[in-house]
């Protein structure tokens, strides 16, 4: 039996002080049964094997998010549209002030959580030998994240992503 565990939880952000929800652990419960008998291997061996592969399962799952999202989908299916005035604001973009970079505009009417790239651009991961985290590097990309998170879900996996990413973490347990 394999289990996928995914969850936003808040975290002191390790660049600031202040507390945000930016970061989504990923544990992988299996039998040990399980894992004995596709490694067959021993001690710190095993130890390096499965922090390699939590890794690597971490990455499938930013993978799996930032494709998911380009699509317009969140984590149970098509994103809910931008209000008509965001929509139109968008398409056309906006010169450049003080407080905001300018955008030239973006007419494909996608809902994809992106304008510069920089929130899911800021998302990375790490990882020991017991668990993997998918978390946001600044501040404000993971305050954006989680503003996103609670109108258009996308910081976490459905079923069938979790059992994809079970296949990863298998996969490359070496």
């Amino acid at each position: 039996m394999l289990m996928v565990v995914a969850q936003l939880m808040k975290t002191k952000d390790p660049y600031q002080s202040r507390s945000v929800s930016s970061l989504m652990e990923i544990k992988i419960s299996s039998n040990a049964r399980d894992i004995a008998k596709r490694v067959g291997k021993k001690g710190k061996e095993l130890s390096d094997s499965v922090k390699r592969a939590l890794s690597r399962t971490a990455q499938a799952g930013v993978n799996i998010i930032e494709d998911r999202t380009a699509e317009g989908k969140g984590i149970d299916g098509a994103f809910r549209k931008y209000s008509p005035s965001y929509q139109k604001a968008k398409s056309s973009g906006w010169p450049k002030t003080d407080k905001r970079r300018g955008f030239g505009g973006d007419s494909t009417g996608i809902v994809n959580l992106s304008v510069h790239g920089t929130m899911l651009g800021s998302m990375t991961t790490r990882a020991n030998g017991k668990q993997a985290e998918i978390f946001f590097t600044r501040s404000t990309e993971a305050k954006k994240a989680e503003r996103n998170n609670k109108t258009r879900p996308f910081f976490g996996f459905n079923r069938k992503e979790e059992k994809r990413l079970g296949q990863v973490f298998f996969r490359n347990l070496k």
